[in-house]
């Protein structure tokens, strides 16, 4: 909700993005994917019973799949570890069980959730190494991909996953997290906007349903006219 999102202590995140400011931090904030997180949304009532299932997230850039998963793990109260597929090896993965494994055995109720950015840049040998872990439930997988997951990920992982579409924005969904943000910059920035006829209708169409793209574009209109 709104509240919770502005009562936020931003204090240490001067230098981050808005986007990163603005990153919702429960279902309620999260704009968007209504299939997925609405009031009868799958996720959602994954969520709420506590059952979640290793899954892969399937979409374009920006459409907050990495956002879903910190949701899921915050609600869950389980260990979220992210890690991307383009940077990370086998050792990454090893010290990940190593870490979920010692959880487990301090406190048996507690889940790991390994969130694998760009899952479909991990070989097959990288793959198959998770399999195990996933299938005893040492972790909990979530991967994210923009990639078609039928072709880039082995068919044992995709077995024992679910796979969920995320969806580009809507211009609804874009209109809502602009004011979104235009409310924060006002109420906790002390910032007055002053938006030129269809100036928000143009910010909206050229984000072509990515949330970050539309708020990046905020940001940097605002430290362009700061400096002018």
């Amino acid at each position: 909700m709104q509240s919770n999102l502005f009562n936020r202590d931003t204090s240490n995140s001067v230098n981050k993005p808005l986007a990163d400011k603005l990153r919702p931090e429960s279902l309620d904030e999260f704009i968007g994917q209504e299939e997925l997180v609405g009031d009868d949304g799958v996720i959602r009532k994954l969520i709420e019973k506590d059952m979640i299932p290793s899954m892969i997230f399937w979409g374009p850039p920006g459409v907050g799949k990495t956002t879903l998963a910190r949701i899921i793990a915050n609600d869950t109260k389980s260990k979220f570890i992210q890690l991307s597929a383009v940077t990370s090896g086998k050792k990454d993965l090893q010290s990940v069980i190593k870490q979920a494994k010692e959880i487990s055995q301090f406190n048996k109720e507690r889940k790991t959730i390994l969130f694998i950015d760009e899952i479909h840049r991990f070989n097959k040998a990288q793959q198959d190494y998770l399999l195990p872990f996933v299938e005893n439930g040492t972790i909990i997988l979530i991967g994210a991909t923009t990639e078609n997951p039928s072709f880039e990920v082995i068919s044992p992982l995709l077995s024992r996953s679910r796979i969920f579409t995320l969806e580009r924005h809507t211009s609804q969904d874009l209109k809502k997290i602009l004011n979104r943000a235009v409310v924060y910059l006002e109420k906790k920035q002390k910032i007055n906007l002053n938006f030129e006829k269809g100036a928000k209708k143009f910010l909206i169409i050229k984000s072509n349903g990515d949330p970050r793209t539309l708020l990046n574009a905020l940001e940097i209109s605002l430290n362009i006219l700061r400096k002018a």
